[in-house]
């Protein structure tokens, strides 16, 4: 089992940014010395989660320069925020600068107001997002003698004449990782030898108290389709050992209930930021065409905490695992900063590195 963390800090306010990209880059560097597998980023626009989310792959660009062991992923690309052309051109860059080390999640986007920004209606996301990825497909696989590709999806539009560039590092484009939820996202993951994200929810209920139960659900899903897809066992093998499986925020301490006391102090301030984005995530709501359907339980309850949360001790985490582990699990991504990212939160979310490298990681890196 591989074990990537996952930055996902918030600020509160605009003076705040400055040292949250300072912190957020030591993190990273402290993540590969301990022998974390990759650093994940998200990608989120015009609120304090993770400002350098506004374009995280110029961030892993920045960070790919330092780090020359960790994949970079990122989880995930709300695909209809990108324009096809310039998604395809900069997941090539980052291939190359990374030498094959690229996971890119892509998915249609949770955000109303980022939509707006981007001039997409939210009840349209889906459909732009997978005709995006059908146009990148098509300009990736473009020779520079081919005919042109002329497309028109949403708000993009554009003739490609020659080809993209740079090209890709290896002889496939870097591996995209849909969401396993719907049987289309699942499918095109198998089909291509792809990794997946595989969720703990079924919505529209972001939350519950069985997250296992629908990671099972999706995982096997996923895993029969690739399964049966024909690729060679390399493949196969690639693609399983990073199937992801996610937890927002990950907490260890030297008991059970230090562990959870301190939780609770993150939660309640990340609570507090997520309440102050939400008149802008409301006034965007307002318009018909970006009002969402899904129900996110607040973070202090035991919904999102079960589905959303791995805390305790070294030993408590580790038996948590072990099911997910067992299942075929690949990939457990850690988010270590969640929340406002003050010098106590860091202080911890250090900590938790520490922690897991040592006690938790060496139990299933030797299984």
């Amino acid at each position: 089992m591989r074990f990537s963390v996952f930055l996902n800090a918030r600020t509160t306010a605009a003076d705040q940014d400055r040292q949250l990209i300072l912190d957020l880059v030591d993190h990273a560097k402290k993540a590969e010395e301990l022998g974390f597998d990759a650093v994940f980023l998200p990608d989120h626009h015009f609120t304090g989660y993770m400002p350098v989310a506004s374009d995280p792959m110029m961030f892993a660009a920045y960070l790919a320069g330092q780090l020359k062991k960790v994949h970079f992923g990122f989880s995930v690309t709300s695909v209809p925020l990108h324009s096809p052309v310039r998604f395809a051109e900069r997941v090539n860059i980052l291939d190359q600068l990374t030498q094959g080390r690229l996971l890119v999640g892509v998915g249609s986007g949770t955000t109303p107001e980022e939509m707006i920004g981007f001039g997409v209606n939210y009840k349209e996301a889906s459909a732009i997002a997978e005709a995006n990825l059908a146009i990148a497909e098509k300009l990736w696989a473009k020779q520079i003698d081919d005919a042109p590709i002329e497309f028109e999806n949403g708000p993009y539009k554009g003739k490609v004449l020659q080809r993209i560039a740079p090209a890709m590092y290896g002889e496939r484009h870097a591996r995209l990782m849909p969401v396993a939820m719907k049987e289309a996202s699942a499918r095109r993951a198998a089909e291509h030898g792809w990794p997946a994200f595989i969720p703990a929810f079924t919505p529209p209920n972001i939350g519950g108290t069985e997250p296992l139960k629908h990671v099972t659900k999706y995982f096997n899903a996923y895993r029969d389709m690739l399964m049966a897809a024909g690729h060679d066992e390399a493949i196969v093998a690639d693609a399983l050992s990073w199937t992801t499986h996610t937890y927002q925020c990950v907490h260890i301490a030297e008991s059970d209930d230090q562990a959870r006391e301190e939780l609770e102090v993150i939660l309640r301030a990340y609570q507090a930021a997520v309440d102050r984005e939400k008149y802008y995530n409301d006034a965007a709501e307002r318009d018909a065409a970006n009002q969402k359907t899904d129900d996110t339980p607040m973070a202090l309850t035991e919904d999102w905490i079960a589905t959303w949360c791995l805390h305790g001790s070294s030993k408590t985490v580790a038996e948590h695992l072990a099911p997910y582990a067992e299942l075929g699990i690949g990939n457990v991504l850690c988010g270590t900063t969640t929340g406002p990212l003050d010098p106590q939160r860091l202080e911890w979310a250090n900590r938790t590195l520490d922690l897991l490298a040592r006690d938790v990681m060496p139990q299933f890196k030797s299984a």
